[in-house]
């Protein structure tokens, strides 16, 4: 099994540590990890990205063109990355600022709120793991309780008592994400 993920939004997004703690959750299960971030020097409010690869065997180049799967959280990110997925592969977004939604019928693609949803729970710091949970209930390619001992191993220790919010957005995630049907008029392969 190899996964290849591209993970792109904002600079603040919480875009990478998303892939931080997911490589963190795949070193957990002995797996082979790479993860590589990417991102402008304006840093919040600009893009920014990161590459992640979870794999039994050894990886053998971090830089790809083609993804396995992408999760996109803004407009920007989907212009660029929409066309990166393999045929089969998987899309995952954010419909929050988004005014042009995937036009993909190669691919499978999946809607989360997380902004929305974060914001219900009071606390829009926790947009990330909203997302990450819909991921996970996707491609579960990583358990839930190596994705926690990921967070708490990125998370400095001030913010351990934030791991139990962080779980249950996850969870919020998993029980919110929806399948994108793509309207026939826009689709293209």
């Amino acid at each position: 099994m190899t996964e290849e993920i591209i993970i792109a939004g904002f600079g603040g997004q919480g875009v990478l540590s998303m892939g931080k703690i997911l490589a963190y959750s795949g070193i957990m299960q002995d797996k082979e990890v790479s993860w590589m971030p990417s991102y402008g020097p304006e840093m919040r409010g600009g893009t920014a990205n990161v590459t992640v690869i979870l794999s039994d065997d050894r990886i053998s180049s971090p830089y790809l063109k083609v993804f396995d799967t992408a999760i996109i959280l803004n407009q920007q990110s989907m212009d660029k990355f929409e066309e990166s997925v393999k045929p089969g592969g998987i899309l995952v977004y954010d419909p929050n600022g988004i005014t042009h939604h995937p036009t993909r019928t190669d691919i499978k693609i999946f809607q989360i709120n997380g902004s929305k949803l974060a914001a219900e729970m009071g606390n829009k710091k926790i947009f990330n793991m909203v997302v990450m949970g819909a991921f996970l209930k996707i491609k579960p390619i990583v358990k839930l309780e190596n994705v926690l001992a990921g967070l708490k191993k990125s998370l400095p220790e001030r913010y351990h008592h934030l791991i139990p919010l962080n779980e249950k957005a996850m969870k919020i995630g998993m029980n919110n994400v929806t399948p994108y049907q793509v309207a026939s008029q826009f689709a293209h392969n």
